[in-house]
């Protein structure tokens, strides 16, 4: 063994130890793709169970509209999911809470996590193995700096790019889910407001929401898509209290999910929905002059550490400076 190394080492001059490395990698890249082939073959007895058990259901969910919009992988993709069956569902609520509907997307999100994972610490191990095999053209100054990592660093940085290529993906959806939120809470007072006006003018609720959607598609077009979702979901069967609750929960977003419970409530009970939808309208108008008025209060408070880095220095220097010019020409003199 220690002669095969050796014959590869002088041939390809590479040193053994990255002859190493490269067969751990490789090994362990065999292992995780058969333990995930082992864990994702099931047995064909409970598949029929599970498609006889699911039938009724799949058939609901299968008439378009009502139909999950995000699903879940099998076989090799599904093994790099979490274990956890509430795990899976808080990915799959991140995509729709993000804005993201194709019915592929946890699958290519997976793969790009996967593939991200191997190909920056294999990319990262190709440069080190060129940068020490001769003729290879990798630019002087990098080869130079790769040359100079020892074995614990190469293993370090291929353990950091493997972490950092499976969870940036995730990092970026967090991020677009955020963004999607901070839009909807700003531009949804304005469309309570045109839905308060269209139903005192006469429109029922679900014409009103419609219409609201209609107007707010260019301004804002996530509130637009989750109305219009809602009246697409009433019309084809789904009850207007679930399609509601099913807009807050796929938004995430506070304001939203008290706007459903009071229309949901306002139904339930036979009140008007103006009188609702005007009630609602101007508790949040407080709310919202409640927030602004605590960000300005915080506005002090955070100024004051960046005020004191910045002016504490010149208050030193003008104070202490001229005692320290006097002592010095009094020293040196």
């Amino acid at each position: 063994m220690e002669q095969y190394f050796t014959l590869l080492s002088t041939r390809f001059g590479v040193t053994p130890e990255i002859l190493v490395l490269a067969g751990i990698g490789l090994g362990a890249a065999v292992f995780f793709i058969s333990l995930a082939v082992a864990i994702g073959q099931r047995n064909p007895a409970a598949e029929r169970i599970a498609e006889t058990r699911m039938a009724k259901a799949n058939a609901r969910f299968d008439r378009g509209l009502l139909r999950e919009t995000v699903r879940t992988p099998k076989g090799l993709l599904r093994a790099a999911l979490p274990t956890d069956e509430q795990e899976r569902l808080k990915i799959e609520q991140k995509f729709r809470r993000a804005g993201i509907t194709s019915p592929n997307a946890l699958r290519v999100y997976t793969l790009v996590r996967i593939g991200l994972g191997v190909l920056l610490p294999l990319f990262f191990a190709a440069l080190v193995v060129a940068s020490k095999t001769p003729g290879m053209p990798v630019p002087e100054a990098l080869a130079e700096r790769l040359a100079g990592l020892n074995r614990l660093t190469v293993i370090q940085i291929i353990a950091v790019a493997v972490a950092v290529g499976y969870y940036l993906p995730a990092i970026w959806l967090d991020g677009r889910v955020k963004e999607r939120q901070l839009r909807i809470t700003e531009s949804f007072p304005n469309a309570l407001d045109l839905l308060q006006v269209s139903i005192e003018a006469g429109l029922g609720f679900d014409a009103a929401m419609t219409r609201v959607a209609n107007e707010l598609a260019a301004v804002s077009p996530d509130i637009a898509f989750e109305f219009l979702t809602v009246q697409h979901q009433v019309a084809a069967g789904r009850p207007r209290e679930v399609a509601l609750q099913a807009m807050a929960r796929n938004t995430g977003v506070d304001m939203v999910r008290s706007f459903s419970t009071v229309i949901v409530q306002s139904m339930h009970f036979g009140t008007s929905m103006a009188e609702a939808l005007t009630t609602y309208a101007h508790e949040m108008r407080i709310a919202r002059e409640l927030k602004a008025q605590e960000m300005a209060n915080k506005l002090p408070v955070k100024m004051s550490a960046v005020l004191a880095s910045l002016m504490l220095p010149a208050v030193v220097i003008v104070t202490i400076g001229p005692v320290v010019i006097r002592y010095i020409r009094v020293f040196s003199g």
